[in-house]
């Protein structure tokens, strides 16, 4: 979930910094900036033909995202690959995620059952790859991938705990696709019909360990060297 973003700036520059923020954080998730890449903010001024009071706007709230640092004296920059964070940010939904996972398969209804096997098959349906537009991944699978793990959530009926999991997955969707392509052999595909079959079978503690392997998998490619 992106982060709320207020302020007392006229209309129009608020257009014009949304539609920067978009740009940035769209282009940042493609990787068509390098990990640790610096953000200045007059030459994204002069690419997007605004001010830099709009521009130094969508920065601040792609660092709220976690798609960006605010470095001391040095401006704006992507995180670095080898930054620590990554691997909190995995710790972290090691540790939230299975608890909310057990939680919502022991609470969930048949409503429920019906929008994870909905979800699921959706992921499954959506091409994630379009070469001929160099995109990884696609906007569509990736939006169908976070319908799918926070559906697997939303039984636990916690509202509290699944914003913890929304920011936890924005901050952790760079990370999660610069492992994919260090990892290109990775069957997710088999990774997400284990978490449906468990989760619609009530298998808790089976949904849990295939849960836990598969944000595992995630955080270990993260440390492997180029």
């Amino acid at each position: 979930m992106t982060q709320t973003f207020h302020s007392s700036a006229p209309p129009g520059r608020l257009m014009l910094s949304e539609q920067v923020y978009a740009h940035l954080r769209d282009a940042i998730m493609r990787g068509d900036y390098a990990p640790g890449a610096p953000l200045k903010p007059q030459d994204l001024a002069r690419e997007q033909g605004v001010s830099l009071a709009v521009v130094r706007e969508a920065l601040v709230r792609v660092v709220g995202d976690g798609l960006a640092d605010r470095l001391p004296n040095r401006g704006f920059a992507v995180p670095s690959f080898s930054d620590r964070r990554w691997q909190e940010i995995a710790e972290a939904r090691r540790t939230i995620e299975p608890a909310v996972l057990r939680m919502s398969i022991e609470r969930g209804d048949l409503d429920w059952e019906a929008r994870v096997r909905a979800s699921h098959h959706r992921l499954a349906r959506t091409p994630p790859f379009e070469p001929e537009k160099g995109e990884y991944y696609t906007a569509a699978w990736a939006e169908a991938h976070r319908t799918f793990h926070r559906t697997l959530l939303e039984g636990c009926g916690n509202h509290a705990l699944l914003e913890t999991f929304d920011r936890l997955w924005t901050a952790s969707e760079l990370a999660r696709r610069w492992s994919a392509h260090r990892n290109p052999g990775r069957d997710g595909v088999q990774e997400h019909r284990a978490l449906e079959e468990a989760a619609l079978a009530r298998d808790a503690d089976t949904a849990v360990a295939v849960l836990n392997q598969h944000l595992t998998l995630t955080a270990a490619a993260l440390t492997e060297q180029p």
